[in-house]
């Protein structure tokens, strides 16, 4: 009698990731997280011949994470194919035709500093997760842009050992050692924090069906990694934490061990996790704006020195969207900055502030990198679109200049609540002031026509469409707005 086949325990997944496009195939890879040490069997994939072997990624305990690797082939047309074992469940992906218009959504924030308090939005948790999956149920995506804190592993401070370290004096714990317990006691942490996050319906759904290419901020690791004072950037044990969330998310958000990166992360032989992709008449580059993060710098010079040669790449190429965590044309929140850096005590913005782009720590920087995408721009005739979350508010912004035009689209966040309405109407009144950032260039935020504000204030995702030509209509879904706030570039 012949031995029944048991289905592997799914702890997590599948996650799709998009891995890019090679001739006529669509490249992806799926996870999952099994529970007991048994190799799971190999992967089904319409349209693909031979049946795909399972790769270790990494493990927890008893839980093992696989990933499987494949390339759908593609026609004119778009085609949905279905995957999974072969007497278990399956799940579908839909990949776009042979030179034909890409759905893109785009999404931040899927979180908050302390979840509780999500109780007090007026909607629930992932109504916006919900939202996009039956939009794409209708019209379906190609690809899932997450712009940063996919995650939001602030509670770390909260595993008992890690808190009693927290609560002795400044600044000697700042010397004190990252034990061995306090390692265990992190790695469980974001490996089951990444497990809760990831595995609530609304988000397994479209983690499921939707490929994903990931880029990290702060809440990845923890609020206001790199931007800290150096005492405590250098402290063993914030780095021996910082340094577990790296490990977790290269093996959740990139699906691979931090040593067996994928040729799609351009930064790993830097140690760097930089993306980048050529799809069709656009591409997509996602530099690592955290890893190298101090109080003083966004890139090291090794990145700086490699992010010519990564654009690049990019020759021939219509348009490329660009994907800075932080919005990298916003208002000017430099003044807001040096008022609380004057006052006697911490309000809690004081590292958001120090993250942005326009923070007098960073505003050398902020002008280097305006002039190499505007010399690009206009050495390659490639558009660039910037792609950014984190400040939990919608908007755009358009730099003019030097015969070049670059827009930003700002979407956050798709779980993250708006920020109180005292500070969007401050924000307000800073985005319509007119703005100068070099000789010859003018920033402006302008207002919608849907509502005639420059913020949208409800949680938010973005809907991409990229045509044959470059062209990309961009479709902001507002909770609770009837009206769909657009952009034409």
């Amino acid at each position: 009698m012949a031995r029944a086949r048991i289905e592997p325990t799914i702890i997590l997944g599948p996650v799709l990731y998009f891995r890019g496009e090679q001739a006529e195939r669509w490249r992806l890879s799926v996870l999952f997280i099994l529970d007991g040490e048994t190799e799971p069997e190999d992967l089904r994939v319409d349209g693909v011949g031979l049946a795909v072997p399972p790769r270790h990624v990494g493990s927890w305990k008893t839980r093992h994470v696989w990933r499987f690797d494949f390339a759908v082939p593609r026609g004119a047309e778009e085609s949905t194919v279905t995957y999974g074992f072969e007497e278990g469940t399956r799940w579908r992906v839909t990949v776009p035709g042979i030179g034909a218009r890409v759905r893109i959504a785009y999404t931040s924030c899927n979180g908050v500093e302390d979840e509780a308090t999500i109780t007090d939005h007026p909607a629930p948790r992932n109504a916006l997760w919900a939202d996009l999956f039956d939009r794409h149920a209708q019209y379906p995506f190609h690809l899932l842009l997450q712009g940063g804190d996919q995650l939001y592993a602030d509670a770390v401070w909260e595993c008992p050992l890690i808190a009693r370290w927290r609560a002795r004096p400044a600044p000697a714990r700042f010397e004190e050692p990252m034990e061995p317990a306090m390692a265990e006691e992190a790695m469980a942490f974001y490996f089951n924090h990444y497990l809760k996050t990831w595995g609530q319906p609304e988000v397994a759904a479209v983690l499921s069906q939707v490929p994903s290419v990931m880029m990290w901020d702060d809440h990845d690791i923890f609020d206001g990694y790199g931007s800290h004072p150096e005492p405590m950037n250098r402290a063993p044990v914030l780095r021996g934490v910082a340094e577990v969330a790296r490990r977790t998310f290269t093996m959740f958000q990139i699906g691979a061990p931090a040593d067996d990166l994928p040729e799609c992360v351009w930064g790993g032989p830097r140690g760097t996790f930089s993306q980048g992709f050529r799809v069709g008449a656009f591409g997509i580059l996602a530099p690592d704006m955290r890893s190298e993060r101090t109080p003083r710098r966004v890139f090291s010079d090794t990145t700086w020195h490699d992010l010519p040669l990564w654009l690049s790449r990019f020759e021939g190429c219509r348009h490329l969207l660009l994907l800075s965590s932080v919005p990298l044309l916003y208002a000017d929140t430099g003044g807001i900055e040096r008022f609380l850096g004057r006052l006697p005590f911490r309000t809690g913005y004081e590292d958001d502030l120090r993250d942005q782009w326009r923070s007098h720590a960073h505003r050398s920087e902020w002008r280097r990198m305006l002039k190499m995408l505007v010399n690009f721009s206009r050495a390659y005739g490639c558009r660039v679109t910037v792609l950014s979350g984190e400040v939990h508010a919608g908007g755009r912004a358009v730099l003019r200049g030097g015969g070049t035009e670059i827009w930003q689209l700002i979407s956050s966040g798709i779980v993250h609540p708006p920020p109180p309405r005292l500070y969007t109407a401050a924000l307000e009144r800073l985005a319509a002031r007119p703005d100068q950032p070099m000789d010859g260039y003018s920033l402006e935020m302008p207002a919608f026509e849907e509502s005639g504000r420059r913020i949208i204030r409800q949680r938010n995702w973005l809907a991409l469409t990229v045509t044959d030509r470059g062209r990309v209509i961009a479709r902001w879904r507002a909770e609770g707005e009837p009206a769909i706030y657009e952009q034409a570039i």
